[in-house]
């Protein structure tokens, strides 16, 4: 978003509802940066919510944080915004929850997503990091529960899959 701006033009940033960790409808980086951002809940139409605003003032690109909580149809909404809008659409987010398990959004995004880039992220051990673990208050492995529970780094850290299978098999 900060590129485009830089250059003078507009961006709509998107982050979801669902995450109330600091309580304002803002996008917040590990490594500090934020940017004011427009919540989207379950059953918002963000196509309408797009064209609304690209109408008002042209919109260069449309930047979408924590895609995993999306659903299949709002996915679908931001394929019409890049098809039908001519506006870029980046999304980001997890692949996988706790237990390996696609979320619907992302499912979706990998199905019908034009280009994929995976951020790299690297395991305790120093490989990729491609699964997520969540901890208890206590760090202790969680291995059941709902797919989503809000949380950041002291709930979630990254791993390899050797390290995921062998803390989820104990």
């Amino acid at each position: 978003s900060y590129n485009y701006q830089e250059m003078g033009m507009k961006t709509m940033l998107f982050t979801a509802r669902l995450d109330d960790r600091y309580g304002d409808p803002r996008i917040h980086s590990r490594i500090g940066l934020e940017a004011e951002a427009d919540l989207y809940g379950q059953d918002d139409d963000l196509f309408a919510q797009v064209k609304a605003r690209h109408d008002g003032e042209p919109l260069a690109c449309v930047l979408v944080d924590e895609a995993q909580f999306l659903t299949r149809n709002q996915v679908d909404q931001l394929s019409d915004v890049a098809d039908h809008l001519s506006i870029p659409v980046i999304a980001y987010g997890l692949r996988t929850d706790f237990q390996g398990e696609l979320f619907p959004g992302s499912e979706r995004l990998l199905a019908i997503a034009d280009e994929m880039r995976e951020v790299k992220t690297i395991c305790r051990c120093g490989k990729k990091a491609t699964m997520v673990l969540r901890l208890d208050e206590s760090g202790r492995v969680v291995k059941d529960g709902k797919q989503v529970v809000i949380g950041g780094n002291s709930r979630y850290i990254s791993v390899c899959r050797v390290h995921w299978k062998e803390a989820m098999a104990v």
